[in-house]
């Protein structure tokens, strides 16, 4: 390196906030190019999109430590430029020595020495703060002595999702897990019932899959109407259960499960809805919901409703539903995003009914109407979210004309 002349790193950026690596794609320049300063020196690609590595500032590439198709984590030098002394002051960049190659601090690179086996630096995550490092790779691996220390106090994997653990690649090793155990007898703890850790079990599998939820603001109107001249009066979730059936019954692919390469659809549509039972929640189930009017199911709802409190559920009342409905309206919220049960790929849910101004096209001003936020949480392998919006419209649509319910 010449008197004046100055190397810059190339560094991975942090191209997403949950991106930890990126895959090189592309390389548009050569070693020895001239390129200018936010130039895309690197394409790489990551599991969203492919973004390109820019150059810090304009300078001659005086070495690529990278290949093609290899991937390298958020914060590894990808290559060096070569800038003026004065221009690297300037701009304020890091200017570094580049560590030496395998064979010495001498060898430069030749055809049996490339450069891309320059030793790479210890990587640092560029995103800090967190309370687990970015790379740590937590509870991933699980040695069969930490597993049977694990299932000997009844824990799963789930439990260590906060520990750094300090073995290879951060993997958690007993003596890390024993630190843990340690800390946690230094906090109050009381026994959990056996609903909430088979609440804590379902939601765990449940959150193994990619959800997302949709939501938009539905007059309910004419459904509390419908509601008040009703004898007997059928709970509003009851309404919106309906809707969902109907919806499904008219296209089932939303409802299905996705196994393999394979769309399995439901063979009917057993809708269930959540209640709040102690300490936890049960969903009680009505078949063939899409073919039996809210009028017929009002009797049969308001029963498994109170069997469920009691936590008194019959064997046909459980189980095989192929999405839930549940009213957190009820707890006065208007926004939720519920989780689906593992074996579910729908979760509808309704919001408190509030008066909100809507604008009247007709009378040309706006009028007072009582409106409730519903959402819909799906699995986003098997419905995307034009499909989960389409499917939300036309569960508001049926919900505007109860009376057909």
């Amino acid at each position: 390196m010449f008197p004046g002349i100055a190397r810059v790193p190339i560094i991975m950026p942090q191209l997403g906030e949950s991106i930890a690596e990126a895959t090189v794609v592309r390389l548009p320049f050569a070693v020895g190019d001239q390129v200018e300063g936010d130039a895309e020196i690197i394409e790489v690609e990551t599991n969203k999109a492919t973004m390109g590595v820019t150059a810090p500032c304009s300078g001659r590439v005086a070495e690529l430590l990278v290949e093609l198709q290899q991937s390298y984590p958020v914060g590894a030098t990808l290559g060096w430029l070569e800038v003026s002394e004065d221009e690297a002051a300037r701009l304020g960049l890091d200017v570094a020595t580049p560590a030496p190659t395998d064979a010495s601090t001498d060898t430069a690179p030749t055809s049996s020495t490339p450069a891309t086996h320059v030793a790479r630096a210890t990587v640092e995550p560029t995103v800090r703060g967190l309370p687990v490092p970015a790379h740590a790779a937590g509870a991933s691996y699980l040695s069969p002595r930490l597993k049977a220390r694990m299932n000997e106090l009844g824990m799963h994997a789930a439990d260590l999702s906060g520990v750094a653990g300090s073995g290879a690649a951060g993997r958690v090793t007993v003596e890390d897990f024993e630190k843990f155990i340690k800390t946690l007898s230094e906090h109050r703890m009381s026994p959990a019932s056996t609903m909430r850790v088979a609440v804590a079990d379902a939601m765990r599998r449940s959150w193994t899959r990619p959800l997302a939820t949709v939501g938009m603001g539905v007059s309910i109107e004419a459904l509390l109407a419908h509601r008040k001249a009703a004898n007997p009066k059928p709970g509003p979730a009851l309404y919106a259960l309906r809707a969902l059936a109907i919806a499904l019954g008219e296209n089932s692919a939303p409802a299905g499960r996705l196994v393999g390469d394979k769309i399995v659809h439901p063979k009917a549509i057993d809708v269930g809805f959540a209640v709040e039972a102690e300490d936890g929640v049960l969903v009680p189930v009505l078949r063939d919901a899409d073919k039996t009017p809210v009028a017929q199911m009002v009797e049969r709802y308001n029963e498994l409703v109170e069997l469920a409190r009691q936590r008194r559920l019959p064997a046909n009342a459980q189980g095989g539903s192929i999405a839930t409905v549940t009213n957190f309206g009820t707890f006065g919220l208007e926004w939720a995003t519920p989780i689906p049960l593992p074996e579910q790929t729908l979760v509808l849910g309704m919001g408190a009914g509030r008066i909100n101004p809507r604008w009247d096209k007709a009378k040309g001003q706006f009028v007072p109407i009582t409106e409730a936020y519903f959402t819909l949480s799906f699995d986003h392998r098997v419905l995307d979210g034009g499909g989960a919006g389409r499917l939300l419209q036309r569960i508001a649509a049926l919900l505007t004309e109860p009376a057909k319910l």
